[in-house]
């Protein structure tokens, strides 16, 4: 860098390095260059014995006087400090910044200049000064004085080593993690390397020396952690946790001597723990880091005559820095280790953008999911119920749909588990009911001379215990003006046959109301016959699974099984009492079949998919529905 003042004085500044004229040739005039140049005459006693470390340096930048403090803080006798460039002594050239204002002090355009820099003793040991330049009064040179502070950046260190660790695992804790994944996507792989606050590499790596550009993230829990606490207390429980630590460290150790990167093992809080991997070479390092730290915890740990066995459930996340933030890359860990828990747990789980899109998208429709049964965003379509005998239509199923503004038109396996889950369900439930009614009594006054369709309406068991559905029921009916016997509730199997108490029964009171009740997708869940003839139960819906058992077209070969089970099902269902919907009906083989059998309805796409209340008024005229399918397509 070169040492030419660009201010308004003319003298120069020498370069750190530069080799200058003898004293005696710049300082012909004078009879004692050290003494004159230095402090007045008064002070020249003082400026030599002063404890604190102080030269006096012209305005080339070279030291034409030197207190004996400086001498011995370096190490080296006064009289070999004279004519050395003071920015190679005091490292003031480093850094642009610091070089930039030491010059600016030089050539009178700053008051004063201050920082901290790392300085070496004649013995080799390592000291850290504060380094002031600042002029001297009626003095053409400025003054440079160094004060040790060594003592105290050694108790900063020890402090913050304390302050950055855990004191069970002694791994560094979850601040030191975060500042050290901060530092490390800040850093681009095209800088120089990683460096400390003064510039000094931090790593020893040279500069762009094996930095790929890419990051990765090991984030693990202990599974089962809690038990070995409660059990045999936290002092067995942190001796596990100090020996897990060191397990993980001779992983990463051992990972980063075979390849590239640097690893940092930190505990981040209870039994959770990371391996940050900087400059990683891609997914399957990190997938063999994964699978060496699970083999390492599974060897079993002996504690204090304790022997305890353990496992862990990683999760895995590799990616490129650029683009990556903190919050982004410890989301992305949380959640996969979460699909590892979800998984069977001691295992290691990838994370799968796709994954991860799904359940970005289930995370949105519960939080908005509320709010559009408000806003009106549901709507029903209707899939008709039609007679296996004549081909009529005898009456519908509700299917809601919701028509989310932002991901379209959503079926119902997109979003009622969700709604069960959050309760919503009782909320969205109310309006389908309310709307299915409705719309079922509309036609019903829009056809007078035609027989009236009953509507078949879908009800979660949660709907049974968080509200009154007997009286929701009830108040509906009591609005629409919708007689009872044409309002069909459906429940599921496994729902129904678990009934006792309440659920039970507020299904007996909505029988003896007049509504019917159905079991839906039945032969899929218990099936215990004993328990349905105790029932206030009057229809039975063949799950799909045996109905295309009877398929013959296309080279599709029946099952015989499916026959003999659905056929003894019918005819016990008869003899209870009980009608029986055969769903998935798709060919005219199934219906002649499952007519033959006894089936009182069909459903399926053979006569038509949901559709509109419009297209559903067309078929209530007899025989219209079969094909009806065939027309939409």
């Amino acid at each position: 860098m070169s040492g030419t003042s660009e201010g308004p004085h003319s003298a120069a500044v020498v370069a750190p390095g530069t080799v200058r004229p003898p004293v005696t040739e710049r300082h012909a005039d004078r009879t004692d260059s050290v003494d004159r140049t230095g402090p007045g005459g008064d002070h020249r006693a003082a400026f030599r014995a002063a404890p604190l470390a102080m030269a006096v340096v012209d305005h080339e930048g070279a030291i034409v006087s030197a207190n004996d403090a400086l001498a011995a803080l370096l190490g080296v006798p006064a009289a070999a400090l004279l004519e050395r460039s003071a920015a190679d002594l005091a490292d003031l050239s480093s850094d642009t910044r610091t070089w930039r204002a030491y010059r600016e002090v030089l050539h009178g355009l700053r008051a004063r200049f201050r920082c901290t820099r790392r300085l070496k003793h004649s013995d080799g040991r390592t000291l850290w000064a504060e380094i002031t330049v600042a002029p001297v009064p009626d003095s053409p040179g400025v003054l440079l004085s160094v004060s040790d502070i060594t003592d105290r950046r050694e108790l900063q260190a020890r402090l913050r080593h304390l302050q950055m660790h855990d004191p069970v695992t002694r791994l560094p804790n979850r601040t030191l993690f975060f500042e050290r994944l901060a530092s490390a996507l800040e850093t681009p792989p095209h800088s120089a390397y990683a460096a400390d606050d003064l510039g000094h590499d931090r790593d020893g790596r040279g500069a762009d020396h094996g930095r790929t550009g890419r990051i990765g993230l090991c984030y693990l829990d202990l599974d089962g952690f809690k038990a070995v606490n409660d059990t045999l207390g936290h002092r067995v429980g942190d001796r596990l946790l100090a020996a897990v630590a060191s397990r993980l460290t001779e992983c990463a150790d051992h990972d980063g001597y075979t390849r590239s990167g640097s690893h940092l093992v930190a505990r981040l809080g209870g039994d959770e723990f990371a391996i940050l991997v900087e400059d990683s070479t891609g997914t399957e390092q990190l997938a063999d880091l994964a699978r060496s730290v699970l083999t390492a915890l599974q060897r079993p740990f002996d504690l204090a005559g304790q022997r305890l066995a353990v496992s862990a459930s990683i999760g895995v996340v590799e990616r490129t820095v650029e683009g990556t933030t903190p919050t982004g890359l410890m989301q992305a860990a949380d959640t996969t280790l979460y699909w590892a828990k979800a998984d069977g747990k001691a295992r290691w789980t990838l994370f799968d953008p796709e994954r991860n899109a799904h359940r970005m998208t289930r995370q949105a429709l519960s939080s908005t999911l509320r709010p559009a049964v408000e806003r009106g965003e549901f709507l029903l379509e209707y899939q008709p119920l039609v007679g296996m005998a004549d081909g009529a239509v005898r009456g519908v199923e509700a299917l809601v749909r919701w028509e989310h503004p932002q991901f379209g038109t959503l079926a119902p396996n997109r979003f009622i588990g969700i709604a069960e889950e959050d309760g919503s369900i009782v909320q969205l439930g109310r309006w389908v009911l309310r709307t299915a009614c409705r719309q079922a009594r509309q036609w019903q006054k829009d056809h007078p001379g035609a027989r009236p369709l009953f509507v078949s309406v879908n009800v979660a068991v949660r709907q049974v215990w968080d509200s009154d559905l007997v009286a929701d029921v009830a108040g509906i009916l009591a609005e629409t003006g919708l007689a009872p016997y044409l309002l069909q509730l459906e429940l599921t199997e496994s729902a129904v046959m678990g009934s006792a108490g309440r659920p039970l029964q507020a299904l007996q009171a909505l029988s003896d109301m007049g509504v019917r009740i159905a079991i839906d997708d039945f032969g899929t869940g218990y099936s215990n016959l004993a328990y349905l003839s105790r029932l206030p139960v009057s229809v039975l819906k063949l799950d799909g699974s045996f109905v295309r058992g009877f398929r013959y077209d296309e080279g599709v070969h029946p099952s015989p099984a499916d026959e003999v089970i659905v056929e003894t099902l019918v005819h016990l269902a008869h003899r209870l009492g009980l009608t029986v919907t055969a769903e998935c009906v798709e060919t005219e083989g199934q219906a002649e079949r499952l007519g033959r059998i006894g089936c009182d309805t069909g459903q399926g796409w053979l006569y038509s998919r949901a559709v509109t209340p419009e297209r559903i008024a067309e078929m209530i005229a007899p025989g219209v529905a079969r094909g009806a399918s065939r027309q939409q397509a």
